[in-house]
């Protein structure tokens, strides 16, 4: 899942939807890395991220999608399918969450904005980007789905064609819905699961 997934199922802790959303800039395995600036709710989001990303890597709703795009796109087609899940999540977001798209996304940066002091060095760029270019609720839009692909393509060091991937959406958009609509529930309760059974 990508940023609007992540952001979206880290529950109402502040601290925990800041360390889910830098959890990918934090390598190497959570127990064996030096954490010590990062609060304890900080440290769970992190731990919260991967566990998204593995529930998701190895569930058989978006092995679908991602085997529908692994031919023309190989190794890079589970990074298309979470834009497309974004996309489809922005699409249905009041489905999701009671507070609109546009609301939320807002709250987030300026979440983000106050505690600029948690974020990486290496994702100040990205946030700035995220902020000016209203990232979040603009994934609603297919265009805003088209420049992400776009730019994730130009920032790949082998040639992906990911960058025409709105294209298959389109396409297919329907089996895309309906295997979005099917899973995201699925993980939504998994996370509220987890973050239960983590916090007894």
């Amino acid at each position: 899942m990508n940023y609007l997934a992540h952001i979206l199922v880290s529950s109402e802790d502040d601290d925990i939807k800041i360390g889910n959303f830098i959890g990918d800039h934090i390598k190497g395995r959570i127990d064996q890395t030096d954490l010590s600036r990062y609060s304890p709710q900080m440290i769970q989001g992190m731990r919260l991220h991967r566990e998204i990303d593995s529930f998701t890597d190895t569930h058989p709703i978006v092995h679908n999608s991602i085997a529908r795009l692994q031919p023309r796109y190989h190794k890079f087609a589970g990074i298309v399918v979470d834009m497309f899940y974004d996309h489809l999540l922005a699409i249905h977001f009041d489905k999701f969450s009671a507070t609109p798209l546009t609301l939320f996304s807002k709250q987030f940066y300026q979440l983000i904005t106050e505690r600029h002091n948690d974020i990486p060095p290496a994702m100040e760029g990205m946030v700035r980007s995220m902020i000016k270019r209203d990232w979040l609720s603009n994934y609603v839009h297919i265009e805003g789905i088209d420049w992400a692909l776009k730019g994730i393509a130009q920032r790949t060091t082998f040639a992906s064609g990911i960058e025409n991937a709105a294209e298959d959406l389109q396409k297919d958009f329907e089996q895309y819905e309906s295997e979005f609509l099917a899973f995201f529930p699925l993980l939504q309760q998994h996370c509220i699961n987890w973050l239960q059974e983590s916090n007894s």
